[in-house]
């Protein structure tokens, strides 16, 4: 069931975010152009969804005061997240305390609950369409935004995919997690109906941001960017939609040799460039 949002000129140029975040996000360029969709803070149950990412299903520690230990809290079985609020390690399982915690909402190990905490502002970027800036210098390892969407199934990522123009934008992510026992679990999101500021992020071949699976209250994960360096005012924000930063299992396959035509040119500049954008075999 694809669901559309409010035109464009229902949008603001001061805030395409419509007042739903913790900053506002202005728009630089002509913003009546922008695509229409609706905004969204927090991923939602989409077709196909197995669980809905609003219900609680994980439960809460029992730590008294506002400074969860690693070594008493249940909400940190892997040791300790952040440390004055940057994330400690992008290569092990982050899981944070949430709305069943008894530790309060200042609880440090809530980061990515907190919103938009940097000024970020949506900016036309030469061959690529839309982009997101930062207005403001972002250390290394810092929280910057979340990739929300419609949480879907499978097999609806997969018909939504098939029936895209494979001209057009795809903005669906494929997000695999691989457990002990060979055991895979799958998330796939799709922000392009229904979405946040996420869905503007472009591909780097050398990203300044790496996204983290974090979860919260429920076992479908926040898909969390942070910082993966020192982010000065005026730059662009981009990840590798490969999902290979920090050596980790990549998100998304490479080319399949019989579907050539399914690449699309990289338009990331960076020197190690491969050339085509990150290819998902497992939606076409």
């Amino acid at each position: 069931m694809a669901q559309t949002g409010p035109s464009a000129a229902a949008m603001a140029p001061e805030d395409v975010c419509c007042g739903t975040e913790r900053l506002a996000v202005p728009v630089s360029g002509p913003w009546e152009n922008l695509p229409a969709f609706q905004y969204t803070p927090e991923l939602i149950a989409g077709p196909g969804a197995e669980q809905d990412p609003s219900e609680v299903t994980i439960q809460g520690c029992d730590c008294r005061g506002s400074n969860c230990v690693a070594e008493l809290c249940s909400c940190l079985p892997h040791g300790t997240n952040y440390v004055r609020r940057t994330i400690v390690s992008g290569q092990r399982p982050v899981r944070e305390c949430h709305i069943m915690c008894s530790c309060g909402e200042s609880c440090p190990n809530r980061e990515t609950q907190q919103g938009l905490q940097y000024q970020l502002q949506l900016c036309q970027r030469p061959g690529k369409g839309w982009g997101v800036c930062t207005l403001e210098d972002i250390p290394s390892g810092r929280f910057v935004c979340e990739y929300a969407g419609e949480v879907l199934g499978h097999e609806q990522a997969r018909s939504r995919t098939l029936s895209q123009n494979p001209c057009a934008n795809n903005y669906i992510i494929a997000v695999r997690e691989h457990l002990h026992g060979g055991q895979i679990l799958q998330t796939f999101v799709d922000p392009t109906h229904i979405g946040n500021v996420g869905r503007f992020l472009n591909h780097s071949c050398d990203p300044n941001l790496f996204m983290m699976p974090v979860r919260t209250h429920s076992m479908v994960p926040k898909l969390a960017l942070f910082a993966a360096r020192d982010i000065q005012a005026g730059e662009e924000l981009c990840y590798d939609y490969s999902g290979k930063f920090f050596n980790q299992t990549p998100a998304c396959e490479t080319l399949d040799p019989e579907e050539p035509s399914s690449r699309k040119k990289c338009q990331c500049g960076a020197r190690a460039c491969s050339g085509f954008l990150p290819y998902e075999s497992s939606l076409f």
